[in-house]
Formats: C-alpha cells, structure tokens, sequence
C-alpha cells in the first residue's frame, strides 16, 4: 500500500514536522510533553544548527534541530536512525557547543543557561547496566555524584529508544505517549486515527502528508528516503562495532550512497581520512 504520509526517520521528514519555523508549536508540544512541568516552555527561536569550534583543530557540529527558549535555555534535538560508535560520546560532545557559546567577554561569574540534549534513537543500547527494565524507552540522564544525588541540574540526557515503544493506540495515555505513537508510526497511517482529535496533532498530520508536498518538496523527501533505507539495511545487517573489517565494509558500502565523508565516518566509527582512502582505493 502507496505510503501517506511521510517517514519521520528520514531527515526531511523530521526536520518537516519539527524542524520548520511553522513547526515551532508541534516543536514546543512535544518538547513539553517530554521534559518536567517545571521546564514547560512558552517560545522557542530556532539558532543555526551548524557550530565551529573555538579553534581550527576543533571538529564541526552539526545538530538536525537546535533552539531556545524564552529563558535562554537551549535544546538539541537529534534523530539518530542507525546504531554507531561512540554515539553516546558524540551527544555528550555535541553539549559543549552551546555550554561554551553563553561565555561572556570580560568579567563573567559563568552563570550558565541549561542545556537539553534529547535524542530519538531507531535503535536500542546494547548496554542497559544502569537500568533495571530493559524495554524503557525514556532515559533521562543527569550528572550525580557517588550517592545518587544531582550535582549538576543544567545539563540533561534524555535519550528515547523508540524500538521499545509498543504501545496500542487503546493504551495511548499521556501527551508523550501519543507523541511516540505518532513518530512511530506516521508512515503506516491511512487516515488519522481517532486519539489525534487536537489542533496541534491535525497540523501534524498536515504538514506530514505527501499530497500537500510540492514536487521539489518531494523529490528531496524520495532522496532523503533512499538515505534512510540504506543506511538502515547496510548498518543493521552489517555493523560489526569491534572489527576494522566490519567498519570498512560499511564504509564501501556507504560509499556508493549521497552521505558525505564526515557522515560516513560518524556512522562507521572511522576518520575523514579513512574514508577518502577507500574512496580513492575504488
């Protein structure tokens, strides 16, 4: 059956239903339905998505949505689709970027806005030694010290595994459930289910359908697709995470799909200089 709506795996898709200045609100309902009543948020401005380092010898980062709020605060939202080395390192690296972007020139008592790194993982960890249930889906990550208690309070992890998702519509209860179901499972849908009966979930679907999409629009949406579904099938059946082999095999394979080097590196766990090798090596 001919697909809808689009996939919100995909990078267009994403950024589409979350990522688009019209998008603000969807943005602001699900980021509210996932964080503390405390941190509910009114406004956000989106900011560029692409950070420097302070130095030459600093890599580059770039997030799939980055935004504030009224209150200075800052949010990364990132799609991961696909498992890869050291991701959990490269959200935590991610975080420093808009850490050191609220120093201030002369004297400064760095007093620092918080910062939210969320993460929509089409995967699971392979390790669950800090969780006692190994089907959560939402893991919210602070900095404690040896007697569990919080150190630090502005700077918060909070990672969903949407594979453990598994909820039917009949047990949807929260804003954050409905949230899940939709992401999950926008590609699959015929018709608007009953549950999503609000403005916000209408505008959703909305901007998610295919048929409302000019042809530019979904040229780009095919493309993206195509990146998704590869990436997808070669990492998933092929991603050795402990052998140089299995790495390279990714990376040939990646290759011959239109991901940059620096992608195909992140993904596979190699350098830039790695990958031009074998791009030369063909």
């Amino acid at each position: 059956m001919k697909a809808k709506y689009i996939n919100p795996y995909t990078d267009f898709g994403f950024k589409k239903i979350f990522g688009e200045e019209a998008s603000k609100p969807l943005l602001i309902d699900f980021l509210n339905a996932l964080l503390p009543e405390q941190h509910k948020i009114t406004d956000l401005t989106f900011k560029n998505t692409e950070q420097l380092g302070l130095t030459d010898l600093d890599r580059k980062a770039i997030y799939d949505i980055y935004c504030e709020n009224d209150k200075g605060e800052k949010f990364i939202v990132e799609l991961q689709k696909a498992k890869q080395n050291y991701f959990k390192e490269r959200t935590v690296y991610y975080s420093t970027f808009p850490i050191r972007e609220q120093a201030e020139k002369g004297n400064w008592n760095y007093n620092l806005k918080a910062v939210y790194c969320i993460g929509i993982l089409d995967f699971t960890f392979d390790d669950h030694d800090s969780s006692p249930n190994q089907n959560d889906v939402v893991h919210s990550i602070k900095l404690k010290n040896q007697h569990n208690k919080v150190f630090y309070e502005k700077l918060h992890f909070i990672y969903l595994e949407m594979p453990n998702f598994a909820k039917q519509e009949y047990e949807l209860q929260t804003r954050l459930d409905k949230w899940l179901y939709f992401i999950k499972h926008l590609e699959d849908f015929q018709q608007i289910p009953t549950i999503f009966n609000d403005e916000i979930f209408k505008e959703a679907f909305n901007k998610a359908e295919l048929a409302n999409l000019g042809q530019t629009e979904l040229d780009k949406y095919e493309s993206s697709l195509k990146v998704y579904r590869d990436l997808k099938g070669v990492i998933d059946t092929a991603f050795d995470e402990g052998k140089l082999e299995g790495k390279l095999e990714i990376a040939r394979k990646l290759l011959k799909s239109p991901l940059s080097d620096e992608e195909i590196a992140s993904y596979t766990g190699l350098t830039v200089e790695q990958i031009r090798l074998l791009k030369a090596d063909k």
